[in-house]
């Protein structure tokens, strides 16, 4: 069963991320301790493609938690609910993009 997060998007409506097939969430460019923030989290599936989403300023592992987190939350739902809406206000910094590759 096919699993989604429904993620707010600044200046557009709710955008699907999917939640199978994820093998590893990344935190952006920074890659240094998680004093440094960074503005991008991405999600690695084992198909080769990425979708990354831009937010604002954070400490680097606070918002890949958030959604680790949310991943985890949304796959143990029961099988009929197949997405889980993040409200905008639960998001610890707003997301202003998503970009699939």
């Amino acid at each position: 069963m096919q699993k989604f997060l429904s993620i707010p998007v600044t200046a557009e409506l709710n955008q699907l991320v999917s939640c199978n097939d994820i093998k590893i969430i990344e935190v952006g460019d920074s890659g240094g301790p998680s004093s440094n923030p960074t503005t991008t989290t991405t999600l690695y599936y084992g198909s080769g493609k990425k979708v990354t989403l831009t937010h604002g300023a954070i400490t680097a592992f606070a918002f890949r938690d958030f959604i680790q987190d949310s991943v985890v939350q949304c796959l143990q739902q029961m099988w009929h609910d197949v997405t889980l809406v993040i409200p905008e206000a639960d998001l610890p910094e707003a997301v202003s993009g998503i970009a699939i590759a």
